[in-house]
């Protein structure tokens, strides 16, 4: 697996991207509306962190342009202080993704990143293959309940990630992906990194625990309950073993 950079004159900015995947970084394929305007946007989804679906070469990809979140957010939607091209944030999460692939981990392919200067801040912008035919975790639950083989699997895959020392800081029921072969995945390395193994792994369980509780006090019909954990921290240990 290859990495190439490019850098570009016109938007003052810098292009990572596998040459593998694209022949060349078109820094149009980060512009939503020239891509509905050629034929290549097949549909976005909702929410403050909207993510665009785009089809290239045959290839089906998620386009993420990076938002701030919080109070802060409402005053700079999308700015970061800027330094070194490496250390922001598309760039950093292409590496990882990158990485994480070349270890095993199933997380999506990265295909291209942006980070285009504005002044003393930044933007960017993420492009990643994406995943067929599968559904969240929590979009899993809310139809039916999962067998303890899939529950297995999932903490088996969180495991093999915590045993790496690849540290998921919004590992939630809504970032982890289930296909249509019970394939599952992680996806959204926004501001991860990789550590040490320490407690923070046992925080990063927590949090996942909490979505799921969350999510079935919010939904009815949620297909969640306790008794399905000791089924994950099984293949949670397996996979760090």
């Amino acid at each position: 697996m290859s990495l190439a950079k490019k850098t570009y004159d016109k938007t003052n900015g810098v292009i990572w991207y596998d040459p593998d995947v694209l022949a060349q970084p078109d820094p149009n394929l980060f512009d939503p509306s020239w891509l509905m305007e050629n034929g290549y946007h097949q549909g976005s989804s909702t929410g403050r962190n909207q993510a665009h679906i785009l089809r290239v070469d045959g290839r089906d990809m998620v386009l993420r342009h990076y938002y701030r979140g919080g109070l802060i957010g409402k005053l700079n939607k999308d700015l970061f202080l800027r330094g070194p091209v490496g250390r922001s944030r598309a760039m950093q999460e292409f590496q990882l993704l990158q990485w994480m692939r070349k270890q095993g981990l199933p997380v999506p392919r990265p295909v291209a990143s942006r980070f285009v200067a504005a002044g003393i801040f930044y933007r960017a912008d993420l492009i990643m293959e994406q995943i067929p035919d599968a559904r969240t975790l929590s979009q899993t639950l809310a139809r039916s309940a999962l067998p303890k083989q899939n529950w297995r699997q999932i903490g088996e895959v969180i495991g093999k990630m915590h045993k790496l020392g690849v540290h998921h800081t919004d590992l939630n029921c809504h970032n982890i992906l289930i296909d249509k072969t019970d394939q599952v995945w992680l996806i959204d390395f926004d501001k991860c990194r990789r550590r040490s193994v320490g407690t923070w792994t046992e925080r990063n369980l927590a949090r996942l625990k909490r979505s799921l509780n969350k999510e079935a006090a919010q939904q009815k019909g949620f297909h969640w309950t306790d008794d399905a954990w000791p089924a994950l921290l099984a293949g949670y240990e397996s996979g760090r073993d």
